[in-house]
């Protein structure tokens, strides 16, 4: 049977593809196409480039408050479609409705967050800087925007980039993974039922041609990204190179420190989520646990307890608690890193190898993983695996686990668990990660914070949402004004003007 072609969204409106090159839509419950989407060529996303720079114009002179009446509108219609899209997010990528709804929702706050526009935009102001002087600054927007984002977040981390660029007066055009377009591209419909004029808003999905296109077009002026390291440091460095701005944020190896004083139970269970969520397919998972002192023995336990009685399954089915993940090719990458673990003589504590769903023989399953007695050699720890494997390291004392997670090559997120305030204190004072909680697994901020992480978890100086956003999709104006009487005009001067 034929699967159904999605098409592009340039300029308002489905595009059909110039390109010959389509990319499989699997479900990864079943191990089973569900539709096709064309490979955006270069042809195509200059179109959309030409469309977008075409209604720049017009949409950075709408004033923000016209255009937060419009993302006001397109909140409103994301509440309504969430469960649509959540749904949409579930089939393709494979998380669990809960997780998915939760996700969609994460991403209408930024949206929330990009409505109090006409705030946001206000400048700063200065009277008598010098005698009749005045100074103001104005934050305006720089033109067409590109998103590039990931297959595990397919409604939220679009929802990152695209609300607050357009809300700034910008206009977007955003790849999204090949792998989930669909919520890409019925958030398009919706905004434009919301009344966004057309060519503001693009969705080209598309692999290396896409992306190639956007880092060297001469009328692309920014680039977000979010994607592994490798990936990010060549968004990085191949846009910079022709002149944009980039926030490229990269791979994670996030660490969860307990300390003895943790409430045991209350952090185990934390860990679970942090760890096996969307099947471990998250920037902001937990991935190692960094045990202090002698809580190793009893939170194991615990951990192991609580991660072999998790249901593996479709994440459409009611009672499940992780999903599968992507794809067959991914799923064979997470087992041989669990392969390499056992090899490399850690403890394979709970395996989540060859783990069988009855009625979804097909899909790409790789149960809840835990291994023990890790150290900073082996590659489990290394390298970001992605997926549902958890790993536990054993230290003396706190000090030893700060060094452990500064020493990392990754930035992203971590955490701690103790009843110590001065613990906690000394710890997110002295650890250098981008994102910290404090008996909270997965310290993702609120829209209204920047979210980002710090050395190889990110490339460009600005982290994405909150005012970083903002700042990230906006060029600073100063302007100094006088308007001298008649008589206080005089000759010119060839001197350095000071005016106090």
């Amino acid at each position: 049977m034929t699967k159904p072609i999605l098409q592009l969204w340039i300029n308002g409106q489905r595009t059909a593809s110039r390109s010959k090159r389509f990319a499989d839509v699997s479900n990864p419950a079943k191990g089973e196409t569900i539709r096709q989407v064309p490979l955006a060529s270069r042809e195509d996303v200059e179109a959309a480039i030409a469309m977008a720079k075409a209604a720049f114009p017009a949409w950075r002179d709408t004033t923000p408050l016209r255009r937060s009446r419009i993302l006001n509108k397109f909140r409103e219609l994301l509440e309504t479609h969430r469960a649509e899209l959540a749904q949409l997010a579930s089939e393709e990528h494979g998380k669990t409705l809960e997780d998915a709804t939760g996700s969609v929702q994460r991403g209408i706050e930024v949206v929330e967050f990009a409505i109090g526009a006409p705030h946001l935009l206000k400048g700063e102001h200065a009277e008598n800087v010098g005698r009749g002087v005045d100074c103001h600054s104005m934050l305006q927007p720089i033109g067409v925007c590109a998103g590039i984002t990931p297959f595990n977040f397919p409604a939220m981390v679009p929802m990152w980039m695209f609300p607050i660029a357009i809300a700034c007066g910008n206009t977007f055009i955003l790849k999204p993974s090949e792998k989930v377009p669909s919520c890409s591209l019925r958030m398009a419909e919706l905004f434009k039922e919301a009344g966004l004029p057309d060519g503001v808003f693009n969705v080209v999905p598309g692999d290396k041609e896409a992306v190639d296109t956007l880092l060297m077009h001469p009328d692309v002026r920014s680039i977000s990204f979010v994607g592994s390291t490798p990936i990010a440091k060549y968004i990085y460095e191949t846009a910079a190179h022709h002149g944009k701005r980039v926030q490229a944020l990269g791979g994670a190896k996030n660490h969860a420190v307990v300390l003895p004083d943790a409430e045991l139970d209350f952090t185990a269970d934390a860990i679970m989520g942090a760890a096996y969520g969307s099947a471990g397919e998250r920037c902001m998972a937990i991935s190692t646990v960094v045990a202090v002192g002698d809580v190793a023995d009893k939170l194991v336990t615990k951990l192991k307890s609580r991660a072999e009685k998790l249901v593996v399954g479709p994440g459409n089915k009611k009672g499940v608690d992780m999903g599968p993940v992507i794809s067959a090719q991914h799923r064979d990458k997470i087992v041989g890193y669990i392969d390499s673990g056992v090899q490399q003589g850690a403890k394979l504590v709970t395996d989540g190898r060859g783990i069988k769903v009855p009625g979804h023989d097909k899909g790409f399953f790789v149960g809840p993983t835990l291994f023990d007695n890790v150290s900073t050699e082996m590659t489990i720890y290394r390298e970001e695996i992605f997926g549902p494997v958890l790993i536990v390291l054993r230290v003396a004392s706190l000090d030893e686990a700060i060094n452990i997670v500064n020493a990392n090559q990754y930035a992203n997120g971590t955490a701690i668990f103790t009843a110590s305030g001065a613990a906690a204190r000394r710890f997110q004072n002295e650890i250098e990660v981008g994102m910290v909680g404090i008996n909270v697994p997965i310290p993702v901020p609120m829209a209204f914070f920047s979210f980002g992480g710090w050395k190889s978890s990110l490339f460009g100086d600005l982290h994405m949402h909150g005012m970083e956003g903002v700042y990230f999709y906006t060029r600073t104006k100063a302007v100094t004004t006088r308007w001298p009487e008649v008589e206080e005009r005089s000759g010119s001067t060839l001197t350095m003007p000071t005016l106090g």
